[in-house]
């Protein structure tokens, strides 16, 4: 039986790449970048910050501009609201780095940031940094006075230095609750210090594999759906068949059930799932209303980087059917 809903898409803050295009690689060119672009809207992305991570200057410099480019054209205009920069100011320990490469993570330094922006013609709307590193919240500073929101993830930081950062202009948490080792200390560490700030946003994966339903719980109960944005941190391998597979310099595995990791560390490699995926997961296990889910992937996310809701069209190709989001071919 089908239900009548309001499913304009989903708008995606965190997005590596897809079907085998990395936005982060020495290779991606204009067409491959578009191709990723077209496939992630048959999935219901409507709008996405496409995310490179901490990369070497010249992938910095030609990916930047490829992706700035392409946000000119009319066809990608709406799809593409700005870029999102994960790095290179985080967290060089292994754990808190995630798959990042370590040679490419740099300490904070506004002359490396200023480049960025310049490469990126000014399109930069997001910027992940660790709250731990010295010179941290002078690029927060910095980087806010550009219209660019700062997300603290990836570090290993304190209550008190998340607060500072969060008091210099920082307004989330990127993938609140990854991006951190697996054995931590019980009490001073980056979940709890970003969760017991009331500024902070959290930005959350949920795909099934990255936080269990009590984590998910926990930070819905203390951020509310009003304050949380699903993100997918969508892997240049989503899409691809289940293998082995080498990404950013790491040798990874993709499992059958789409389970993304790296076998020497256990630690996973972002998402191999979309934002319908995750969202259709989290509507599976029942702990929240659909308004409140489909909040978390549209609206709130949405909002949170400037854009107005009413462009976003209602389409019929979304439907509502057995608590699972479908999408007509």
């Amino acid at each position: 039986m089908k239900e009548k809903s309001d499913i304009r898409g989903f708008v995606d803050l965190q997005v590596n790449g897809y079907k085998g295009i990395d936005f982060s690689s020495p290779d991606l060119t204009e067409e491959a970048f578009v191709f990723a672009c077209r496939e992630l809207e048959k999935k219901g992305t409507v709008a996405f910050l496409p995310t490179i991570i901490s990369s070497a200057p010249e992938i910095y410099q030609k990916n930047l501009r490829i992706i700035s480019r392409i946000m000119r054209r009319e066809e990608f205009a709406q799809m593409l609201p700005g870029i999102h920069l994960e790095g290179p100011f985080i967290s060089a320990e292994n754990g808190y780095k995630g798959v990042h490469p370590f040679q490419q993570i740099r300490r904070p330094d506004l002359e490396i940031l200023k480049q960025l922006i310049k490469w990126s013609d000014h399109q930069i709307r997001m910027l992940t940094i660790a709250a731990e590193l010295d010179g941290a919240d002078k690029i927060c500073k910095y980087a806010v006075s550009k219209n660019i929101i700062v997300s603290l993830g990836h570090q290993d930081a304190n209550e008190k230095q998340i607060n500072r950062l969060a008091e210099k202009g920082a307004s989330s948490l990127t993938h609140l609750g990854n991006g951190i080792p697996h054995l931590i200390n019980r009490h001073i560490n980056p979940i709890w210090a970003g969760l017991g700030n009331e500024k902070l946003t959290a930005m959350i994966v949920a795909d099934g594999f990255h936080l269990p339903v009590s984590l998910i719980q926990t930070i819905l109960k203390v951020k509310g759906a009003k304050q949380t944005i699903m993100v997918s941190d969508l892997s240049p391998l989503g899409g691809l068949k289940p293998g082995n597979y080498k990404i950013w310099g790491a040798d990874v595995v993709l499992s059958q059930k789409g389970f993304l990791y790296d076998p020497q560390t256990g630690y996973l490699a972002a998402s191999s799932l979309s934002l319908l995926d995750c969202v259709n997961w989290l509507l599976s296990k029942e702990i929240l209303r659909f308004k409140d889910i489909y909040r978390m992937a549209f609206q709130n996310p949405a909002e949170f980087i400037g854009l107005d809701l009413k462009s976003f069209k209602k389409s019929k190709k979304f439907r509502l059917r057995d608590n699972q989001i479908l999408i007509d071919s």
